[in-house]
């Protein structure tokens, strides 16, 4: 029986992750170029742990080209990735692209705000988290001081007269 990506997609889903990394490698095989079996097989190897290999493939994806929202899987998927191999320069880099490309997409804001902790940067990664809670809770109370969440997350250490 041949395979398709989309069947590979759908045994990851399922839970047979390992299965679809075997059957997007044979594709891959056949394919060297496309660039959406590189960026599946790359999400294929973070979800098996096996960022340091998934690294190769989000690159490869990236550099070919990819539709918008795997552009912005990819990249928020290759920063996450860096962020975890401790390179938390190039993870910043990445997401930093990724929020200035997709401002809409406010994932790229919380996992910006991890690499900045892990760079030391700890005031701005609490100012981003804090306008990110602000901006996007549901949360009566939360909405109710957004305004002043969103005025205090760049003035933590502030004292007041």
């Amino acid at each position: 029986m041949k395979y398709t990506m989309q069947d590979a997609v759908a045994l990851r889903s399922g839970g047979q992750t390992e299965e679809a990394r075997i059957i997007l490698l044979n594709l891959l095989a056949e394919d060297t170029e496309n660039a959406e079996l590189l960026y599946q097989l790359a999400w294929t190897h973070d979800v098996l742990g096996l960022e340091r290999e998934a690294v190769p493939y989000y690159e490869q994806s990236l550099a070919l080209g990819l539709p918008q929202d795997q552009r912005a899987g990819a990249l928020l998927g290759l920063g996450s990735t860096y962020r975890t191999l401790g390179e938390y320069s190039r993870s910043r880099e990445v997401l930093q692209q990724g929020a200035r490309e997709y401002p809409e997409r406010k994932e790229f804001q919380a996992f910006l705000a991890m690499a900045l902790h892990n760079l030391g940067a700890h005031h701005e990664a609490m100012e981003i988290l804090l306008k990110l809670l602000a901006e996007t809770s549901a949360n009566p109370g939360i909405k109710d001081y957004s305004k002043a969440i969103v005025f205090y997350s760049d003035k933590l250490d502030q004292i007041w007269p």
